[in-house]
C-alpha cells in the first residue's frame, strides 16, 4: 500500500472511530486509534501514516511526533472535506 492509500484508509478509520463535529470534521484521540485492533492490522506504522496525513494537511494535531502512552489523549482532527466545485457553484447560484 502506498502513502496515499494509507492516508485514505486512515481517513476512513478516523471517521469510523471519531466523533463528527458541527463543522463536518472528525475528532479522535491518538490512544483510540493506536489501541484499535482493526487499525493495528491495517497500519504497519500508524505514527508515520498520521505524520504523512498531517503533512498533506488532511488532519491536524498538536505536536510533531505522537508516541503511544505519552500522547494517548492528544486529539487528532480530520479536517472536513471541501465541497466539490460543482456544489460550491450551485450553492453560490442559489444565494444570488
Amino acid at each position: 500500500m502506498n502513502v496515499e492509500e494509507e492516508v485514505g484508509r486512515l481517513k476512513e478509520e478516523i471517521q469510523r472511530l471519531g466523533k463528527v463535529q458541527p463543522d463536518g470534521s472528525y475528532k479522535v484521540t491518538f490512544g483510540v486509534l493506536f489501541n484499535d485492533d482493526r487499525c493495528a492490522n491495517i497500519f504497519e506504522a500508524l505514527v508515520g501514516t498520521v505524520r504523512a496525513a498531517k503533512r498533506r494537511k488532511v488532519l491536524t494535531y498538536d505536536g510533531e511526533l505522537l508516541l503511544q502512552g505519552v500522547h494517548d489523549n492528544v486529539e487528532i482532527i480530520l479536517k472536513a472535506a471541501p465541497l466539490p466545485a460543482s456544489e460550491v457553484a450551485a450553492d453560490s447560484a442559489v444565494k444570488n
